[in-house]
């Protein structure tokens, strides 16, 4: 075998341990030279694109906190990304509610919107469309069942796509100055908006966090950044090993590490001035507690 092979052959495991792909699917993506060892999972080319999905990460790992099914992070089971754009196929019992938390609403109680800002749902016999109305950003969804329509209105909440239809709410537009422009966006929102974008293409090793139990707490500080916690299975070094293996870290095309930058502390995988945290727990559940806590979950999907 040639190294050429053998390097098209490395990177082809490594994408299909990273998206949950077939190895021959992968394999002819490293031949055509669209994945590389360094790169062996396709980016997205266009900035707002990334910007979308990093959204949907951020948005749907918040939401689903530490309700996620066996270990399905964001409700994400697979992915078929490519440079412009993204498939995702959603845990069954998860994708109703993870549309729903995705959906921008006007929360009356809270006084702000929840969700993602501009997204729009349109449907075919093939599955649901994220579209984002400001950026032009799409990803498409399977496994959501084919009977979901718009939530009704109630509870303090208004579905914005009800009111606005396909253009932005000036709501949106105020919280998207939020994501983008502020102190709350972190010091480096390009990189937050790759590095999210890039978490959410790999959920087959995402996934992993969730091999003993199928829990995985996941939250964010403001919009800017992700945090994975979860107990027993692989330990933090082994997956943040394994992350930046899969490209998760590299460094943006056409840009290079800074000098000198420091060490990010253990657990912590970072590109230019934004960060991905993973953490294990070392929690001592006996039998019993795991059953009571995996049922607790489960009903809030019945």
């Amino acid at each position: 075998m040639s190294r050429r092979t053998d390097n098209h052959h490395c990177a082809a495991s490594i994408c299909r341990t990273a998206t949950g792909l077939p190895h021959r699917t992968c394999l002819g993506w490293a031949e055509a030279g669209l994945i590389t060892r360094r790169r062996p999972v396709p980016d997205a080319a266009d900035p707002a694109q990334r910007a979308f999905e990093a959204m949907v990460a951020l948005s749907a790992g918040d939401a689903l906190r530490d309700g996620q099914l066996d270990g399905a992070v964001f409700g994400v089971v697979a992915a078929v990304p490519s440079a412009d754009g993204l498939a995702l196929r959603l845990h069954e019992r998860m994708a109703r509610r993870v549309v729903t938390e995705l959906l921008p609403r006007l929360d009356e109680e809270y006084g702000g919107l929840r969700g993602v800002p501009g997204l729009r749902v349109t449907s075919d016999t093939e599955g649901l469309t994220l579209r984002d109305a400001v950026g032009g950003g799409t990803i498409r969804l399977r496994g959501v069942p084919s009977s979901w329509r718009l939530p009704d209105d109630g509870d303090g909440l208004r579905y914005v796509g009800r009111i606005a239809g396909g253009a932005p709410h000036p709501a949106e537009l105020e919280e998207l100055h939020y994501w983008t422009r502020t102190a709350m966006a972190g010091p480096d929102p390009a990189s937050r908006d790759h590095l999210l974008s890039r978490l959410l293409r790999r959920p087959a090793l995402v996934n992993r966090t969730g091999n003993a139990h199928g829990w995985v707490n996941s939250y964010c500080h403001q919009y800017q950044d992700l945090v994975l916690e979860w107990c027993c299975g692989p330990g933090a070094p082994e997956m943040e090993r394994a992350l930046r293996r899969s490209g998760l870290a590299e460094p943006q095309a056409g840009t290079h590490p800074e000098p000198g930058a420091p060490a990010a502390r253990p657990g912590v995988i970072r590109l230019g001035g934004a960060e991905v945290t993973v953490r294990c727990m070392d929690f001592a559940h006996g039998d019993g507690e795991i059953a009571g806590i995996t049922a607790s979950i489960e009903r809030r999907y019945r």
